[in-house]
């Protein structure tokens, strides 16, 4: 009976011990997986950072790169739409003085 219950009990410790180095692969493993998704992460990061950048500096430049092409582009912008303006009120003057003087000069009692 006694050498039965060495037999059990080295199986059961045997048992245990693979058990025990499945446990700790699969701990191995999940490290592994964690310290590759960190990597990972970083990396996607880092690439973001650096179009966000780039982005930036792009629109620094355009708003800021060449002051004097931004400047002479609203010039132009800016009298075309003064220009606009001008002919629209040259354009609609003789009516709305018309419709003035017609409310003006109607009396109602």
């Amino acid at each position: 009976m006694e050498s039965g219950k060495q037999g059990g009990i080295q199986l059961l410790l045997a048992a245990e011990q693979e058990a025990q180095s499945i446990v700790n692969a699969s701990k191995n493993d999940k490290m592994t997986r964690m310290k590759q998704a960190k990597l990972e992460a970083e990396k996607d990061i880092s690439d973001f950072r650096a179009q966000v950048e780039a982005d930036f500096q792009r629109k620094v430049a355009e708003t800021s790169g060449d002051s004097g092409a931004n400047v002479n582009r609203l010039e132009v912008e800016t009298e075309e739409k003064i220009n606009t303006l001008t002919s629209e009120s040259s354009r609609i003057s003789t009516e709305v003085v018309q419709m003035l003087m017609r409310h003006v000069m109607s009396v109602k009692t």
